[in-house]
C-alpha cells in the first residue's frame, strides 16, 4: 500500500519547479533535478504531477494568480479612475522587470518554449496575455478613450516591451520610460483629465 505523501508536498514540489523554472527555463529543468532538489521522490512528484507538462501548467496558473493578486492591489488605489489604472497596469510590469531576480516573463517565456498551439502550457500563456489585452480594453473603454481597442493595444505593447527589455538587456530604468509612455498614451487618447 502506497504511504500517503505529506501535507504541502504538492506545494513544496511547485514552488522547488518554479524557483527552477525561473531561474533556468522550463525546458533546462528536467523532472531528475526537481526530485533532487525538492528531496523528495520520484513516485511522489509523479504522483502530484502526472508529467512535466502537468507542472508547467500549475507553474503557469501559479503565476497567473500572483498577477492577478498583484493587479488587484496595484488598480486597488485609483479605483474609480480607469485612466490612472491603465498606467497603474503598466507600472506593474515596470516593478517585476526592475526587480533584482527578475529573468523574464514566465507567459512570455514558456510561449516561446512551446509553440504547438495545441499544448497546454501554450494554451495557458495566450490565455494569460488575451485576458491582459481584454482587461486594458475594458479599462480603455471605461475611461472614455476614442477607440479603447487600439489604446489597449498600445499599452500591451508597451508592457511587452519592457518583459523582453528587462530580460535581454537588463535596462531595469526602461519602467521609468515605460510609465511616462503610458501616461501620454492614455492622455492623449482619452478626454481631458484623464491619466497619470
Amino acid at each position: 500500500m502506497a504511504r500517503p505523501p505529506a501535507p504541502g508536498a504538492r506545494d513544496r514540489i511547485l514552488d522547488t519547479a518554479s524557483r527552477l523554472f525561473h531561474e533556468q527555463g522550463v525546458r533546462a529543468v528536467g523532472m531528475q533535478q526537481i526530485v533532487d532538489e525538492c528531496g523528495c521522490g520520484k513516485s511522489l512528484l509523479y504522483r502530484e504531477f502526472a508529467s512535466k507538462d502537468d507542472l508547467v501548467v500549475a507553474y503557469l496558473e501559479q503565476a497567473q494568480a500572483q498577477w492577478s493578486e498583484i493587479v488587484d492591489d496595484a488598480l486597488r488605489p485609483d479605483a474609480g479612475d480607469p485612466a490612472a489604472q491603465l498606467v497603474a497596469l503598466v507600472r506593474v510590469a515596470a516593478d517585476q522587470v526592475a526587480a533584482p531576480d527578475y529573468a523574464g516573463c514566465p507567459f512570455r517565456m514558456t510561449h516561446a518554449h512551446f509553440p504547438d498551439p495545441n499544448h497546454p502550457a501554450h494554451q495557458v500563456a495566450v490565455r494569460h496575455v488575451r485576458d491582459l489585452r481584454t482587461r486594458l480594453h475594458q479599462l480603455a473603454r471605461q475611461a472614455g478613450a476614442q477607440d479603447p481597442t487600439a489604446l489597449g493595444d498600445r499599452l500591451l505593447l508597451v508592457i511587452d516591451g519592457l518583459y523582453v527589455n528587462g530580460a535581454m538587456l537588463g535596462d531595469r530604468a526602461a519602467g521609468t520610460t515605460a510609465v511616462a509612455l503610458a501616461g501620454e498614451l492614455v492622455r492623449d487618447a482619452t478626454p481631458p483629465g484623464r491619466g497619470r
